[in-house]
């Protein structure tokens, strides 16, 4: 059995290569939509519940939760502090 890191390396490329770069920060984008799905599901709330309590509407939560739409930051703020109840920390790895 191999370990996901060794399966990516071997589908994608090594980190710092173009294909593995793109599949990099497609994962980031995904795992925010995932983030976000969860989050919503734990506070026990629809898409639509979510969309009117930080003023958008349900259709842009689905994008985002699905990684179909590209988004602001301060729109990921918006749904996570006025729609979750939540703070928003980003921090930068070199």
């Amino acid at each position: 059995m191999k370990p996901l890191s060794q399966i990516i390396d071997e589908l994608y490329g090594e980190k710092g290569t173009k294909k593995r770069n793109d599949f990099d920060k497609g994962y980031e984008a995904f795992k925010i939509g995932a983030l976000i799905h969860e989050a919503r599901l734990e506070k026990g709330l629809t898409q639509d519940q979510l969309a009117k309590k930080c003023g958008t509407n349900k259709a842009a939560i689905s994008k985002i939760e699905n990684n179909i739409k590209d988004f602001r930051i301060s729109t990921l703020q918006n749904i996570i502090e006025a729609g979750l109840g939540g703070r928003l920390n980003l921090s930068i790895t070199l």
